[in-house]
């Protein structure tokens, strides 16, 4: 037997197919497919069960399983920004609508999905590139931020 591939499977309570829509409809991808409860199940019958999707060339499914799993920050997506401008636009779009900024570049989605919005450029920032002293700024500097400005950790 071989393993043939690694799909992310996220459980909501009935908002999987507005969490897929949310996250297709801002880091480009697709739905892939949309399956409904039949009759008898605890759900009604024809309301959306599993929403397939892809994002950066990953699949995805969102169950609407109803209350009982929440999302925690024990698991979150990290998004690599190549700039200033995609790392607003993305925070700005998970954070709308009841979504929540946390510390450091993490945020949480109105569905209680975290993600870490990060330039591209963090790591070298933090390194310091040679400079111990500009490495020790940039984190002082990350570790007061909720989202990151990188002009700010550069400076």
């Amino acid at each position: 037997m071989a393993v043939t591939g690694l799909t992310t499977f996220l459980w909501f309570d009935d908002q999987a197919l507005a969490a897929a829509d949310l996250y297709v409809a801002t880091f480009g991808g697709e739905l892939l497919e949309v399956s409904t409860y039949p009759e008898g199940a605890r759900h009604p019958a024809g309301s959306v069960m599993t929403v397939a999707f892809r994002i950066f060339d990953h699949d995805l499914v969102a169950l609407n399983g109803g209350p009982g799993f929440p999302h925690s920050e024990a698991v979150s997506f990290q998004v690599w920004c190549d700039d200033q401008s995609e790392i607003d636009r993305v925070w700005e779009a998970l954070i709308a609508e009841g979504g929540a900024e946390g510390a450091c570049g993490w945020c949480r989605d109105r569905f209680g999905v975290s993600w870490q919005v990060l330039p591209r450029a963090l790591p070298t920032l933090l390194a310091g590139a040679g400079d111990p002293g500009a490495g020790a700024h940039a984190y002082e500097r990350l570790m007061g931020m909720s989202k990151i400005v990188i002009r700010e950790l550069a400076g």
